[in-house]
């Protein structure tokens, strides 16, 4: 049987296969004719047609803030992922999808039904705070709680958790996206500039910074507001700070509120081992550093945010032990 792990996330989609490591990573998106409701594109190939399709095309997303929001095309999505990467083979396929804390019981079902959709035969999950944690291979026992949190797209998922369990723990709808549609506001309010979604991720992603007076600079182009016309603004970290910071606020204010539940002597844990992080978000400048200052404990950053989960996801589909520890039920 074939085993893999998949991160349907709300912007991209990682596919890890045992013995090959990491085979996909492409943005969950299709494009789709309005009147017949036919797929056109999928993945990359959708994503970029965002802002310059005809009114007869749209591209939607079918995962939204960590939850399957449309099952058809999900499903479609996943079946095509599936036959890049990991082709049905003899004995099926067995999947682990990591799935935020807390998921209920009608989001796991949404899930199953569009694996088994996509010809998956075995389906397993694991919420991602224990692969934020695997991802980086940090040991995990019943005895040494970890503190982690996931930052993605549509959701970040917090969570304080042992090989027993998690103690506490929550998902909330704050993620880059968010980030992202509030930075295309404030750059029609700070510049009179209306610019698409894309470009306000790669603004982000380009000079999106926490580190007090940072000053990188890029040029956006967009369509003035006022005239029609095009043009174009040079943007600095400081222009984008409120945004950026706003959000970033918002979820370690959430992360703080996992961490009030917790018992005093997990507290005393924490304050020595700190909180682990991973997820798109992390790339920021300076996150590592005003987490660690905002919760006054030691954040260590992932070698590589985007795919730690991914990773512990791999970590998890290959060993029979952490299955059965960290599964869902």
């Amino acid at each position: 049987m074939l085993k893999i792990a998949i991160d349907l996330g709300t912007s991209v989609t990682k596919i890890f296969r045992i013995g090959s490591g990491i085979v996909l990573a492409e943005p969950t998106a299709l494009t789709i004719s309005k009147e017949t409701g036919t797929i056109r594109a999928f993945g990359a190939e959708a994503k970029r047609l965002l802002g310059k399709t005809a009114e007869a095309t749209d591209v939607i997303f079918p995962v939204y803030e960590g939850e399957i929001v449309d099952e058809r095309y999900a499903a479609a999505l996943l079946e095509y992922f599936l036959q890049k990467c990991a082709k049905r083979t003899f004995g099926g396929i067995e999947a682990l999808f990591c799935v935020p804390c807390g998921i209920s019981a009608e989001g796991r079902e949404r899930y199953f039904r569009i694996a088994k959709s996509a010809g998956i035969s075995r389906v397993n999950f694991a919420e991602t705070p224990y692969l934020v944690a695997l991802g980086q291979d940090v040991p995990l026992s019943e005895s040494n709680p970890v503190f982690a949190l996931d930052v993605g797209a549509g959701k970040t998922s917090a969570a304080a958790f042992s090989l027993d369990g998690i103690i506490a723990g929550l998902t909330m709808n704050v993620g880059g996206a968010n980030m992202d549609t509030h930075l295309i506001d404030h750059i029609a309010e700070l510049y009179n500039l209306k610019i698409g979604a894309l470009t306000a991720e790669r603004l982000k992603n380009t000079v999106g910074s926490l580190i007090p007076h940072d000053m990188k600079q890029t040029v956006i182009n967009g369509r003035d507001v006022t005239t029609g016309r095009p043009r174009s603004v040079s943007v600095s970290s400081q222009d984008v700070l409120f945004p950026i910071r706003t959000y970033v606020d918002k979820i370690l204010e959430y992360a703080e509120l996992a961490m009030r539940k917790l018992p005093a002597e997990v507290s005393a844990t924490m304050c020595r081992s700190g909180v682990y992080l991973a997820g798109g978000v992390c790339n920021l400048a300076g996150f590592a550093d005003y987490v660690s200052q905002k919760l006054q404990m030691e954040a260590h950053l992932a070698p590589d945010v985007a795919t730690a989960v991914i990773l512990g996801g791999g970590r998890v589909v290959g060993s029979s032990a952490l299955m059965k520890k960290i599964c869902l039920e």
